[in-house]
């Protein structure tokens, strides 16, 4: 079974690199239902906008509770993705159900979240 984790945790750090290629893309990284960050990070050579390691680890952990949430998957369906509009960014999350973790994407504050979704759905599906 070990085996099998490293296997996807490989593969998920390989999706989070082909999504770090993106320009507008600061952070992607692969959060389980703690909010522990267990794949991904933040591109080379960049500086997070948020130094609070403390802050960083509770706001992984309340998007990562709110993302697996099934309140209304009944009436209005699964959750694709939840986005947030800040002022100095782009923030994105999209739940993995099964697996309970999700994919957190930190962009530039231009970054439009459509054309976002689309490149992690394109990374995410393509097997190769």
């Amino acid at each position: 079974m070990s085996t099998q984790n490293d296997a996807a945790l490989k593969l998920y750090d390989e999706k989070c690199s082909q999504l770090l290629k993106e320009s507008e893309i600061r952070f992607a990284g692969i959060v389980d239902k703690n909010g522990d960050l267990i794949s991904g990070g933040f591109k080379e050579g960049l500086v997070p906008y948020e130094d609070d390691e403390t802050r960083l680890h509770s706001f992984l952990k309340f998007v990562s509770q709110f993302s697996i949430r099934k309140d209304f998957d009944d009436s209005l369906g699964p959750i694709n993705y939840l986005a947030a509009r800040r002022d100095k960014a782009v923030l994105v999350s999209f739940p993995f159900p099964i697996t309970q973790i999700l994919l957190l994407i930190s962009a530039e504050p231009t970054a439009n979240i459509e054309n976002l979704a689309k490149k992690v759905v394109e990374i995410f599906t393509n097997v190769n």
